[in-house]
């Protein structure tokens, strides 16, 4: 099972940060890696066991993942789950975790593991796909760290 992180600093507190995340309607602004993210059910924000449907980009395999938000402390920690069975995959979570640093300054932590299928080319497909979400979580920190970073974008 790979697990992996990414952490970044922002010139913005980890509550405005955290807001600009799980803010849905913008979430497209700023993630590099979706082409697709709405919250499911009639849901109007993320928060404790509300359900996500995030599709990444077709040049990626546009894999759509649905979430359940198993944890979600506003300005702290959120954590994911999947609850599909998206190709390739048949287990994955993610940590968000934001801290403070200085003042309105703080670092974003994002934490992910999972395992690949099918179970006989899992020792094939987890390096890659592994190789692949580090890549794509880096290029996505550094486009929320612009935009955040960019007059008029905050929470």
């Amino acid at each position: 099972m790979p697990k992996n992180e990414a952490s970044i600093e922002i010139n913005r507190s980890a509550v405005e940060v955290f807001d600009v995340i799980h803010d849905y309607p913008r979430r497209l602004e700023w993630d590099s890696l979706l082409r697709k993210a709405e919250l499911c059910d009639g849901a109007r924000r993320a928060d404790l066991g509300v359900r996500s449907v995030c599709a990444g980009k077709w040049f990626l395999g546009g894999i759509a993942m649905k979430t359940e938000y198993i944890s979600f402390e506003r300005g702290e920690v959120a954590a994911v789950k999947m609850v599909n069975h998206p190709l390739f995959f048949r287990n994955f979570a993610a940590t968000i975790r934001h801290e403070d640093i200085g003042e309105r300054k703080s670092i974003t932590r994002y934490i992910y593991n999972f395992d690949a299928k099918p179970k006989p080319l899992s020792a094939v497909l987890e390096p890659i796909l592994d190789r692949i979400l580090r890549k794509e979580t880096r290029k996505r920190l550094a486009s929320l760290k612009k935009y955040m970073e960019t007059p008029g974008n905050s929470a």
